[in-house]
């Protein structure tokens, strides 16, 4: 057992390592197949793939070639596979324009070849391809919507199945005859494989009538091309026992689960006990934070269900539902009401952030709170109910000098939230 470093460094040694855990050179190469007798295609995207493609060239022994596309700031250089940059959350004309290249890519294949697709979170953005009548910038203002909506990555990615000529299995059926492997690092809650890059190249159960629900769920403006292409069922997507997607497999090659597990064994290394409360939590950030909170509070006093000194780990990806001006990011509203809601509480600490570096739009990971956050905050004239209610968590960080930021970290296992709770 080694002595453990001050309490917010060992959260951020737990961090990195759950973002190591996920690295493609790691995790993809025990994947690959064997080659095939005909030709090597490689597709993908994801804010991961560039890294996925260029392991993949690293340790592949035969002929490749192919488009993978990844988000601005995340290109890794590779000699055989072109790496094109796009724009994410919100798509752009790079990636539509890239989509149809990658369409057209696999076209006329045969039963020997082999498309080898690297797809990793972040991936439904960066291929946008919208069904014939549908712009580019109707998409762009809908997934905008969606965002802000509060909407939950599985419903968001059932509207962007259903309005895209490539998600939803479609990317696979347009590589038949030939076989398809999918090589996939989760980014989703329940690892589900048509969430992660809203599914190119599996099979879809959602339909029509289930992307149509969720723009009404939301109140959201539904334009007129959309409304026609959900109720017509035009848009209807691959479903399971399609002949076109026989050949078609997928591989998760990287999990949450597998990240917080890694940030564990750092923890157990200093001698303290980890605790998973699970690597799939949704709902809305402030909730999250509230009743991780109580929790928190609750162990802290009475050492159940847990004895202190533990940790709590969890990962997943919550939600925020727009209401203010801030500059967003569902780490660190959850950080900052779970701050709020611990109000000082002695011993709790916490960190929270995106393993793809990126929480919400901002180029900052997340954030990382102690007991003397308020108090600090309070000395510097900051508000952090009113930040919270204006979704100001990143501002809120920025200015006591407590946001994480980790550059580029080239994967994507979704959040990553630690508290620790120290001994009474």
């Amino acid at each position: 057992m080694t002595q453990p470093p001050d309490i917010p460094k060992l959260l951020r040694l737990m961090f990195d390592a759950a973002i190591a855990a996920a690295q493609p050179a790691l995790c993809l190469p025990r994947f690959l197949p064997t080659p095939p007798r005909g030709r090597v295609i490689v597709i993908g995207a994801g804010k991961a793939s560039a890294a996925m493609a260029h392991a993949l060239e690293n340790h592949w022994p035969g002929v490749l070639s192919g488009l993978v596309i990844t988000r601005y700031g995340y290109r890794v250089a590779c000699a055989r596979i072109e790496i094109v940059e796009a724009a994410h959350p919100v798509p752009d004309a790079a990636g539509a324009s890239a989509a149809q290249r990658m369409l057209m890519l696999v076209e006329n294949l045969s039963a020997d070849d082999l498309v080898l697709c690297l797809l990793s979170g972040g991936g439904s953005a960066l291929l946008p391809a919208p069904l014939p009548g549908l712009k580019l910038q109707e998409k762009q203002a809908l997934n905008q919507a969606l965002l802000a909506s509060g909407a939950t990555i599985s419903e968001i990615n059932c509207v962007r199945r259903h309005l895209s000529a490539i998600k939803g299995g479609r990317l696979a059926a347009a590589c038949y005859p030939a076989t398809v492997l999918t090589l996939a690092i989760s980014d989703v809650p329940g690892d589900d494989p048509v969430d992660i890059a809203s599914g190119p190249t599996v099979a879809d159960p959602s339909t029509c009538a289930d992307a149509l629900a969720v723009l009404q769920r939301y109140r959201l403006e539904i334009p007129d091309v959309v409304r026609t292409l959900l109720e017509s069922g035009a848009g209807e997507s691959i479903k399971a026992g399609d002949p076109r997607l026989a050949n078609s497999r997928l591989q998760l090659i990287a999990t949450p689960r597998m990240a917080l597990q890694a940030a564990a064994a750092v923890a157990r290394n200093f001698g303290i006990a980890t605790h998973m409360l699970g690597d799939a939590l949704e709902g809305e950030a402030r909730d999250v934070g509230t009743v991780l909170a109580a929790i928190a509070k609750h162990v802290a006093r009475h050492g159940e269900p847990f004895p202190t000194p533990c940790i709590l780990l969890s990962g997943g990806e919550t939600t925020v539902t727009v209401r203010g001006n801030g500059s967003g990011g569902r780490n660190v509203e959850f950080l900052l009401a779970l701050a709020v809601a611990l109000n000082g509480a002695p011993g709790i600490y916490a960190l929270a952030g995106d393993t793809d570096g990126i929480d919400g739009q901002a180029e900052v990971a997340g954030g990382v709170i102690t007991p003397y956050t308020l108090a600090r905050a309070a000395a510097l004239g900051l508000q952090p109910r009113a930040l919270l209610n204006n979704n100001d968590g990143h501002g809120f960080f920025a200015a006591l000098g407590d946001a994480v930021i980790t550059g580029p970290t080239l994967t994507n296992v979704n959040d990553f939230r630690a508290i620790y709770i120290g001994g009474r």
